[in-house]
């Protein structure tokens, strides 16, 4: 079992309480929005972190943004520096299918969309927040549900491939760790 990571987030808007860690895929989510929680649970099962997450908001739109916000900076925190770092995954879902490619390595970038703008923006905000450059393409499909939960166990199973150690002891990259100083 990895180190556990918490987040907590604040706002006017929202109340946020995030548990994550390299486990079994298991999620205990209750957020208010009862999609955003089927979600959640999905991204956790397909990714192999564990998750618990307390939401409450005002505003669906902040609930959804604020949980990929925090699920975002705790994926961050919770890849190894000798992580695979790359990963991709295609998933048919009926007549969905939806392809995921991630890069872990600390460049965030969103490419989508999903036909939903609640829920693109959840992948905006977490791909900023994880640092990850994250290429979402729906190859095809017309049920909306379908492919943005296709979108979620694609992104799922992409990031437990990027998570895998390589044992390599250093990040992936001809350029070694990125880090930028800000003074």
């Amino acid at each position: 079992m990895s180190e556990r990571i918490v987040v907590e987030r604040k706002t006017r808007e929202t109340q946020i309480r995030l548990e994550v860690q390299r486990g079994e895929g298991k999620g205990d989510v209750a957020t208010g929005v009862p999609f955003l929680d089927h979600m959640m649970v999905t991204f956790a099962r397909y990714s192999g972190l564990d998750v618990t997450l307390r939401a409450t908001g005002d505003l669906r739109h902040h609930t959804i943004e604020d949980v990929a916000i925090a699920m975002g900076s705790a994926v961050a925190d919770v890849i190894s520096p000798s992580a695979a770092r790359y990963g991709d995954c295609t998933i048919p879902m009926d007549e969905a299918l939806v392809q995921a490619c991630v890069d872990m390595g600390g460049r965030p970038y969103y490419r989508g969309p999903v036909p939903s703008g609640l829920y693109d923006h959840w992948m905006r905000s977490f791909a900023d927040n994880a640092k990850a450059t994250i290429h979402i393409r729906v190859l095809r499909g017309v049920d909306r549900h379908h492919i943005v939960e296709a979108a979620f166990k694609a992104l799922g199973l992409a990031i437990r491939k990027a998570m895998v150690d390589t044992g390599a002891g250093a990040v992936f990259s001809t350029k070694g760790a990125v880090s930028l100083d800000v003074k």
